[in-house]
């Protein structure tokens, strides 16, 4: 146990107890959620921050809308406006949060929305005058407020909630026993050496329940994109070699990311942020500062899907227009199971009926 974990176990403890005591009050029906009249998936985590929640909901989006008419749902995280906002074409990550903006920039006939109060948000979605068949709800497992119908739970390969502690001496919001409520429990960011042995090995591990179906993922680079003009890309396989690269992140857990491009180029210097950094224009002069700094050769910078959001502020992107600026896009794969996990989101879709006793 490292210092860390002892010096914050206590604040652990009672923090494990209250959101513990929170839980038994839903599952005693002391606490009331409330079921709306739509399909409802909940995509979310046990864990803060960093598991790949983003790209799975973006699979989800892409699974669904050729078919269904569906919403997402988020809390807008760091956005600088409150209450329900139904996103436009026009909207700012200071408007609706990073994650939402990326949805709506991929997708602008989607409706997007973003409200702290889940159950006021489905309500308010549904008050559209052409409501969605599916809502999908980002980061929404702990809001039991919302009796969300089916419960996808994402934990990361290499920091798996088996191994992790409750806040603030780890990362888990709540207990472990948490997954019990989970439908789908998705391991993400399975690194590409991982063996079968290693896999099977890690289910025994997680014993998931009869009703718990369980799933890999393993992120999917595609190629670099200019942040400025999107058609001027970069085949990372095959030209990356040729750059010497300067990277900058404010997400969860970079490290997948800065390792991925280490292999393909000769040279990544790391400039590391928090977890939803709102970027500043002397974030862009430092980061100026250190491409300059690379003597010599072909220099690019680059960075997240995500992080691109935060710099479509006039101010900011007017500056950041100026780098040689790359955004690397991310997927995920489910490999051999896709078929079985698109099925079963589908069958859920159009029957509204899961093949199982749900816990509840």
């Amino acid at each position: 146990m490292n210092l860390k974990k002892i010096l914050f176990f206590p604040f652990a403890v009672i923090y494990g107890i209250i959101t513990s005591f929170r839980n038994l009050l839903y599952d005693w029906k002391v606490l009331k959620s409330k079921s709306f009249g739509v399909h409802t998936i909940c995509v979310g985590n046990l864990a803060v921050g960093g598991t790949g929640k983003t790209p799975h909901v973006e699979y989800l989006i892409k699974l669904l809308q050729n078919d269904f008419k569906i919403a997402t749902l988020s809390r807008g995280y760091k956005r600088k406006t409150s209450g329900f906002i139904h996103a436009s074409n026009q909207s700012t990550a200071l408007d609706i949060g990073d994650e939402p903006l990326l949805y709506k920039s991929k997708n602008p006939t989607l409706d997007v929305c973003v409200d702290a109060d889940r159950v006021n948000g489905v309500k308010k979605i549904l008050e559209f005058h052409d409501p969605p068949k599916v809502i999908l709800l980002d980061d929404a497992f702990q809001h039991r407020a919302l009796n969300c119908e089916l419960k996808i739970v994402i934990s990361e390969y290499t920091n798996i909630f088996l191994n992790d502690c409750m806040l603030p001496a780890g990362s888990l919001r709540e207990s472990k026993k948490g997954i019990n409520r989970a439908d789908i429990i998705i391991i993400s960011k399975t690194p590409e050496k991982t063996t079968a042995v290693e896999i099977r090995n890690l289910i025994k591990d997680l014993k998931p329940l009869a009703h718990q179906q369980l799933f890999f993922t393993w992120l999917k680079y595609g190629e670099l994109a200019g942040f400025q003009n999107p058609q001027d890309t970069i085949d990372t396989l095959n030209d990356l070699f040729r750059y010497r690269v300067v990277v900058f992140t404010g997400i969860g857990n970079p490290s997948p990311m800065v390792t991925y491009l280490k292999e393909y180029s000769s040279d990544v210097k790391h400039m590391q942020y928090a977890d939803h950094h709102q970027f500043t224009i002397q974030d862009i002069t430092d980061i100026r500062a250190e491409l300059d700094a690379i003597e010599g050769g072909n220099k690019i910078v680059v960075t997240t899907e995500k992080d691109a959001m935060r710099l479509k502020e006039s101010d900011l992107q007017d500056i950041a227009n100026t780098l040689p600026l790359y955004v690397l896009p991310i997927e995920i794969d489910f490999r051999d199971k896709t078929q079985e996990f698109n099925e079963t989101i589908i069958n859920y879709v159009r029957t509204n009926k899961f093949y199982h006793k749900k816990y509840s």
